[in-house]
């Protein structure tokens, strides 16, 4: 089996996945640029980007991934447009919300550290929650949605793991985060929300560029995608500042320049190098 994995940006944390006869998708965002993104409590965005991509033009999809359930992750385009057979893996809080009120029962919440296993042909990927903190208040994260990172494992059906992805979803920075470095220390890709999303009141809730470049040097990854900024107007940390810090990190050779809309191939061989189009 080819051991690479295609992704397409199509923007915000939304990446098109496809590994094999195996296609995923994370964190379904298809507002066009103008449009309003509901974050809760009466709070509200607006999208300054396009999607690569409509949700009418996805692929048939296996799996999509979701981090938490926000309006710039899981929008109203999505809600009414997505297929709703097709299976979602999220937390346990989104997806009862999913089951309950939208009607899409094929969710599953997952537990920090716990997986589910999806099998299409001779291809294979087990996706695991992984811890993730969206505010650093206990207070702020009891108004938040609860979100999940994700670690996904692709190999042969019934084979070994050949090539691992790690997608941060909306945390900060915290401790807990080396939990995925100890068990999981050699990951290919590490993508990463960033974009220092700031609240009113001044609170940030994902992480910016220094805390981004912190969390590549800690997890250790062959290469790292940054993803997430630069796409909503409570995004004030830009892609730069992640560059810069990266590059301070000793990181810069990791680093797969994939903007919005490119695909990148990602391979588990030794000393390939990520392609970009």
């Amino acid at each position: 089996m080819d051991d690479t994995v295609d992704l397409h940006f199509i923007g915000n944390a939304t990446v098109l996945l496809r590994y094999g006869e195996l296609t995923l998708l994370t964190d379904p965002n298809f507002l066009h640029r103008g449009q309003y993104a509901y974050l809760g409590h009466g709070l509200v965005s607006r999208r300054l980007t396009e999607p690569a991509l409509d949700v009418c033009e996805l692929p048939r999809l296996d799996a999509v991934v979701l981090s938490h359930l926000h309006g710039d992750h899981w929008d109203r385009r999505t809600r009414r447009h997505l297929d709703r057979t097709v299976p979602i893996l999220t937390t346990p809080h989104a997806a009862r919300r999913l089951r309950v009120v939208h009607g899409f029962r094929r969710t599953a919440g997952l537990r920090t550290w716990r997986g589910f296993t999806f099998r299409r042909g001779r291809s294979q990927v087990r996706i695991m929650a992984m811890p993730g903190r969206h505010a650093g208040q206990p207070a702020l994260r009891a108004l938040l949605p609860p979100v999940m990172g994700s670690m996904l494992e692709f190999g042969p059906a019934g084979g070994l793991t050949r090539l691992r992805l790690y997608v941060s979803g909306d945390t900060l920075l915290h401790d807990g985060l080396d939990e995925v470095a100890r068990r999981f220390p050699a990951a290919d890709l590490a993508v990463l929300h960033l974009g220092g999303t700031r609240l009113p009141g001044g609170f940030v809730v994902t992480m910016d560029g220094a805390q981004g470049a912190e969390l590549a040097r800690r997890l250790d990854p062959r290469f790292v995608l940054p993803v997430h900024y630069g796409d909503y107007t409570v995004m004030k940390s830009p892609l730069e500042a992640f560059l810069a810090a990266a590059g301070e990190a000793g990181l810069a050779e990791r680093l797969v320049h994939c903007r919005h809309g490119q695909r990148a191939r990602v391979s588990a061989t030794a000393g390939s190098v990520p392609t970009v189009s």
